[in-house]
């Protein structure tokens, strides 16, 4: 490597017209593999998360269809079918997302490291010392042409270290980002692989409890007619709303730990809460347990102490609410405070945050049917107008 500090004259002209070369090479080499923002490996994953997602869009499209349909033992079994066809490829995305992501993660720390080397074995080396003053080095040179040429070296060399530096700290960022998304994504994939598992155990558990027999599931959903009608028009109602108020971002979903009722002790057939308390699907307090209504009650007893009985149907719980004394907060929500959706049987949900700007609002609920099954906790990212009420309870 080049000594800066020689005095010889032809040596340092030699000398900086070498590191001059040197280094224009190191920012070609540099640029180069600065340039590329995205590898070409991870790039093939692309149409197969497109496809994918296509895949997941038309399971759950004939589920609903199936769903809109006469209730029959073929169909039921069939939307459910669906349904884990749909989940299937959600966790199929999740790993394409997942592997894509580990190429990227190796990639830019490749680029860090790249960065790095460049910096310590070559930039570093070149690097100019500061403890050259302008008058020494004016005092070394053999006349001002050479002096000029050393200075802007010297700058252009700082320049390029420094950018270089900046590429290093932009990465790092880049990769801590990338590797939060990892998370989120196989968060999502564990989400989708226990709606799946719940999904394959409905579809037993419906199998078992008919004998696979048409005459033995209208006997078995005759009594609940009124309920699987009211529980399917709830579900087209929360779809349109959703469709009407720009979708919603599921953060989570599955089987809640901490609330009570579970696949094991209140199972879902179809939209039919069994099981429960009184084995009818009761949860103990009036509602139908891991029912919108049985899971707000929960989880406002959870959180200031009081379990609230009998408040009626979601669409209910607003004036249930206010009669009991909690503010009513219109259409601006607040976290602690439970969002309705009117009508019979409506929806109610948990307000969890809501956005700095007031447009969206976390909500945790039961029975959204978006990507974790009815009966299946989820949380989620709506508009703050999806929902036509909220009251402060916490």
């Amino acid at each position: 490597m080049m000594n800066l500090r020689t005095t010889t004259p032809v040596s340092k002209s030699r000398t900086l017209k070498w590191g001059i070369a040197l280094l224009a090479v190191i920012v070609v080499t540099v640029a180069g593999f600065m340039w590329i923002n995205r590898p070409v490996s991870a790039d093939q994953y692309d149409d197969k998360i497109r496809a994918l997602q296509a895949n997941m869009s038309r399971f759950q499209a004939e589920a609903d269809r199936l769903n809109a349909e006469a209730t029959t033992l073929g169909n039921a079994l069939a939307q459910i079918t669906n349904e884990k066809n749909a989940l299937q490829s959600q966790v199929d995305l999740s790993q394409n997302q997942y592997d894509q992501l580990i190429i990227k993660i190796a990639d830019t720390e490749k680029q860090i490291l790249d960065n790095q080397n460049a910096l310590g074995s070559t930039l570093a080396s070149l690097y100019v010392d500061d403890d050259i003053s302008p008058v020494e080095m004016l005092a070394s040179s053999k006349d001002i042409s050479e002096f000029l040429n050393k200075q802007e070296y010297r700058n252009s060399i700082k320049k390029e270290l420094s950018s270089t530096i900046n590429r290093v700290k932009d990465l790092k960022v880049q990769l801590s980002s990338q590797k939060i998304e990892v998370e989120k994504v196989l968060n999502e994939q564990k989400a989708a692989r226990d709606s799946l598992a719940v999904k394959e155990n409905e579809q037993a558990t419906l199998v078992a409890q008919t004998r696979n027999d048409e005459a033995a599931y209208q006997g078995l959903i005759k009594s609940s007619a009124s309920q699987i009608s009211e529980a399917k028009a709830a579900q087209a109602a929360l779809r349109a709303r959703s469709n009407a108020t720009g979708g919603y971002t599921l953060v989570d979903s599955g089987s809640l730990v901490d609330y009570p009722w579970n696949n094991s002790n209140c199972r879902m057939v179809g939209y039919m809460s069994t099981g429960g308390s009184n084995g009818n699907g009761g949860d103990g307090h009036g509602y139908g347990c891991r029912q919108c209504v049985s899971y707000v009650a929960w989880k406002i007893a959870k959180e200031i102490g009081v379990y609230y009985s009998n408040w009626g149907n979601g669409g209910q719980w607003a004036s249930s609410a206010i009669s009991a004394g909690y503010q009513n907060l219109g259409r601006s929500p607040q976290a602690g405070s439970i969002a309705v959706m009117w009508g019979n049987p409506g929806h109610v949900a948990w307000v969890e945050g809501v956005s700095p700007d007031g447009t969206k609002v976390t909500v945790s609920q039961y029975n959204y049917n978006y990507g974790s099954g009815y009966g299946m906790y989820s949380e989620m990212v709506l508009s703050t107008s999806f929902f036509d009420q909220y009251v402060k309870i916490k």
